[in-house]
């Protein structure tokens, strides 16, 4: 998953907060876009390289999904009860 050593994680850190933030969904799936292509820029082009930087964006939105989308939907099932 996203986790990396926090001394691995300054030099990106500090490009991105750098880096505007996306204001909407177009921009924020342009920004992604364009870190996967820069990552399959710099490898061999092999299939598992495609597949690797495929599956990191998906792994990162599986970890989005887990962190809030899930948290949400068990608030609001608490809220106004289980649909079961």
């Amino acid at each position: 998953m996203p986790y990396i050593l926090p001394e691995d994680r300054v030099k990106y850190d500090e490009f991105l907060d750098k880096m505007p933030i996306p204001q909407r969904k177009g921009d924020l799936e342009y920004c992604v876009f364009k870190l996967m292509e820069l990552y399959r820029s710099c490898q061999a082009g092999r299939y598992s390289d495609l597949h690797d930087c495929a599956y990191a964006v998906q792994h990162c939105a599986d970890e989005f999904r887990r962190l809030y989308l899930d948290k949400r939907e068990d608030a609001a099932r608490e809220a106004n009860g289980d649909v079961l």
